[in-house]
């Protein structure tokens, strides 16, 4: 990433994006005078780590559909990011389509009926494995920041995990507002 300043914050990607076929992260760069770009690396079908199964609170032999993209800023790669859906609700959907959600995942998600009314984001360091230090451009044992957000229905019910792997000078920002009760 050529500028090391570049501070991420989730809100933006959280919300349903209504009449756009855009997503998120390209508009965030068109502020910030840049070009973001995605390549999608994967959709599949899978039998899900026990991480991302415990999350999604899923049987033991439950599927996942995920997809696995690589997040470019000017075509030079940022981010990683794998995003995990239950087979159940992904299956015949654009989800489990190797195609662009127009609008992205969360407009699509909330038109079919799941919001996120609640968002669990944990993040801790890592050393990149092989293959995320070659997609990332980083030297080989290079430390990596993970990001593993959890979005839930307003009944706390889990319907998307996505994990990204992101270089160690991206900087990310949380904004908490005081709750109305």
């Amino acid at each position: 990433m050529s500028d090391h300043s570049w501070v991420s914050e989730s809100a933006p990607y959280l919300r349903p994006r209504a009449g756009t076929t855009s997503n998120a992260w390209t508009e965030e760069a068109s502020r910030r005078g840049h070009a973001g770009g995605q390549r999608t690396l994967e959709v599949a079908t899978v039998t899900p780590s026990d991480e991302v199964r415990e999350a999604l609170h899923l049987s033991e032999g439950d599927e996942v559909v995920v997809r696995r993209r690589l997040i470019l800023l000017d075509d030079e790669p940022v981010e990683l990011t794998d995003s995990f859906y239950p087979a159940a609700l992904a299956a015949g959907t654009r989800l489990a389509d190797p195609r662009k959600i127009p609008g992205g995942a969360v407009k699509l998600l909330a038109d079919l009926g799941f919001v996120g009314e609640e968002h669990v984001e944990q993040v801790n360091a890592a050393l990149a494995t092989s293959a995320e230090a070659e997609l990332l451009a980083l030297a080989p044992g290079s430390a990596v920041l993970k990001l593993l957000r959890v979005s839930m229905t307003a009944e706390g019910a889990p319907f998307e995990v996505s994990i990204m792997t992101m270089p160690p000078e991206r900087h990310l920002t949380y904004r908490l507002r005081k709750e109305v009760t």
